[in-house]
């Protein structure tokens, strides 16, 4: 347990645009990290997967895309966008609160995958993240 001290913990905080996340790594840095600890701020975003649309005339099995490649570039580039402004947010947020390292991992896929997928390859001591603003209640009931 002291090495694991001396060497510091590796903690994934899962971001989103929500402010449920960003509170959730404000808290990780106001109960969780100590200033100029060795712990190191994993932060990671989950780029949604591109919802997938059939066409209507039964051309979908075809290879059709409804789609122009266009316009999967441009939503593509707004992913990119939003994930690195998402990013962007939390680095200046951990940067106002203490002095520790911080790790950036923007992944594609189902959130509730990627933030499985990244705690178990990173061997993280700890995970943090929102609550998307369920209660006790609506948590229970969901």
């Amino acid at each position: 347990m002291a090495e694991n001290e001396s060497k510091g913990r590796k903690i994934l905080v899962a971001v989103d645009e929500g402010e449920e996340s960003m509170y959730a790594l404000s808290w990780c840095l106001g109960n969780i990290t100590i200033q100029n600890s060795k712990d190191t701020i994993v932060l990671l975003y989950a780029k949604p997967p591109l919802a997938v649309y059939s066409g209507l005339d039964g051309t979908a099995g075809m290879g059709v895309h409804l789609f122009s490649s266009n316009i999967m570039l441009t939503m593509e580039s707004y992913r990119n966008a939003v994930a690195q402004g998402v990013m962007q947010k939390a680095k200046n947020l951990c940067r106002r609160h203490c002095d520790i390292k911080v790790e950036t991992m923007i992944e594609n896929g189902d959130a509730r995958d990627v933030i499985c997928g990244a705690a178990e390859k990173l061997g993280v001591d700890m995970l943090v993240m929102g609550s998307h603003g369920y209660g006790l209640i609506k948590r229970w009931v969901a």
